[in-house]
C-alpha cells in the first residue's frame, strides 16, 4: 500500500484520513482519534498532506 497523498478532515476529537496512490486510487480510509495522530503519521512514509478544517476545528 503506497500512499502518495493524504487528505485530513480536522475536527475536535476525531479525524478522517483518506489516502491515495500515485494513480489516484484510494488506498487508505481511516478514522483516528486525536491521541492516535502522532503515532500513525510517525510510521507513514513521507507524502503530500492536505488538511481541511471546519469552523470549530481550532477548539
Amino acid at each position: 500500500m503506497k500512499v502518495t497523498t493524504i487528505g485530513i478532515d480536522l475536527a475536535k476529537n476525531v479525524f478522517q484520513i483518506h489516502g491515495v496512490n500515485e494513480h489516484g486510487k484510494a488506498t487508505l480510509r481511516k478514522q483516528l482519534k486525536r491521541d492516535q495522530m502522532a503515532s500513525f503519521f510517525a510510521t507513514l512514509t513521507p507524502c503530500l498532506i492536505g488538511m481541511e478544517a471546519c469552523g470549530s476545528a481550532h477548539h
